[in-house]
Parts: C-alpha cells; structure tokens; sequence
C-alpha cells in the first residue's frame, strides 16, 4: 500500500471549507456524526439519505441544533439551483448505484451556487482495511467507477476540478463486535453476507480485524486510505 500521511478527516475540511455560516449539504449522511461537526464549525448543515429507515439513527441522536435531516435520492436533490454554498459525499458516492453516479454529480453542481464547493471523500480500495472488508462486500469496482464519475463531472461544463489529495483518516472503534456493527449499519442488506462471514470464519476473521487494526487504551484504531476530489461550480 502507498504511504500516505495521516490526517483527521476535520482537518481536511478545515483546511479547503470555509464553513462558518455556510449552506451544506451532506448526501448520504448516515447516523448524523459529520454533521455534528458542521454545525459545531457554524454551517447551516443538511444531512440527506435515501429512506427514513437510513435518518432513524441520525434521527435518535440528533446531531445538532439547527441540523435538518431529508429524505431524497442524491440524484434527485430537493433545493432549488444555486440553493447551497457546500455540498458533500462524504464515503458515500460508492453507494450511490453506479449508473446514477453521474447524476448524482451533476445534482450536486445544480444545486450550487457558483463559486461554491463539490466536496468529495472517497475510502480507497487498498490497504487492510479494505481486505478486512472484502469477505463482506468487495467495493473495488464500484469505487473505481465513483471516481470515473468525478472525472467525468470535472469534464463537465459546470465543474473545474481543484484539488485531490490521498491520507489515511486514522477512525477509532470499541471492538470488532462493534466494526462488524457498523459495516451492517452503512447499508443494512450487508446482514446476511456478514452474518455468514461470521459464522463460518468468526475466530479467524477477528484475528484479521486485530491485525489490521492499531491497539489503543481503550478501543482501537483502523486507518482507511482515502482520496478527497475538490470541484468548485463554475
């Protein structure tokens, strides 16, 4: 695996967002963590995702006062053209089925007003945090089709492509039990294949899982190699 250097995924957005009062968007917002931050940072933050199942979490612990949470496709944005000053896909562009990539990229680019910001985060497909996923759910395809889908919006003529930079985003987690968790809760279907994972290799894939991860006092820490693409709205 390429040596990367290791950054926090909040600095990476400190150092290119200015946030501070800003309209932001976070599509596919999972359990409303990285919105938390927003607001903390003072955006005027927005978390999407797909089905009111998906918002339950971020809806249990809400994020923030001020957060709103929708429910809509990322290639069926809800806000008006030039509506927003950030909009994010923060690990969540691979989700998005790959022949709606695209459009959910030129959503994206919609809904912006000019000068503001596509702000995509992607996990790469290497590294052992990847492999310790891979029983589950190999993304080597769909992410290398993600990232076809940001040269293509690049290409464009709503989108200048800016910045992209690759880092490994250190993320802490209590145990495997709770890693096994949060693979089911990014996209629920994944039960079945992790279930089986577990029952039919359960010691040998925790060995794995303490292999790639880093021992802490309390919990651990799985480093993810992750590229950022920055695209600013014409």
């Amino acid at each position: 695996m390429t040596a990367y250097p290791e950054r926090k995924h909040s600095a990476v957005i400190r150092a290119h967002l200015s946030l501070q009062g800003a309209r932001v968007l976070d599509v596919g917002c999972g359990g409303g963590a990285l919105l938390g931050f927003l607001a903390r940072e003072g955006a005027r933050a927005i978390g999407l995702e797909i089905s009111e199942r998906a918002l339950a979490r971020a809806k249990a612990k809400p994020p923030g006062p001020g957060v709103a949470l929708l429910c809509a496709r990322g290639e069926a944005l809800p806000f008006a053209a030039g509506a927003l000053d950030v909009v994010l896909f923060f690990n969540s562009l691979h989700h998005v089925p790959v022949d709606l990539q695209e459009a959910a990229l030129a959503e994206g680019a919609r809904v912006l007003c000019p000068g503001g910001a596509l702000f995509v985060v992607e996990p790469l497909a290497e590294g052992p945090s990847h492999a310790l996923m891979r029983p589950v759910e190999d993304e080597t395809e769909v992410r290398a089709r993600a990232y076809e889908a940001i040269h293509a919006a690049a290409a464009g003529p709503a989108l200048e492509a800016r910045t992209e930079e690759h880092y490994l985003a250190p993320t802490r987690v209590e145990s495997f039990a709770a890693w096994r968790q949060g693979v089911i809760d990014v996209d629920p279907r994944r039960r079945p294949a992790v279930e089986a994972e577990f029952e039919a290799r359960g010691p040998e894939w925790e060995t794995a899982f303490e292999a790639a991860a880093v021992r802490l006092e309390q919990g651990y820490r799985l480093d993810y190699p992750t590229r950022l693409n920055l695209l600013e709205r014409l």
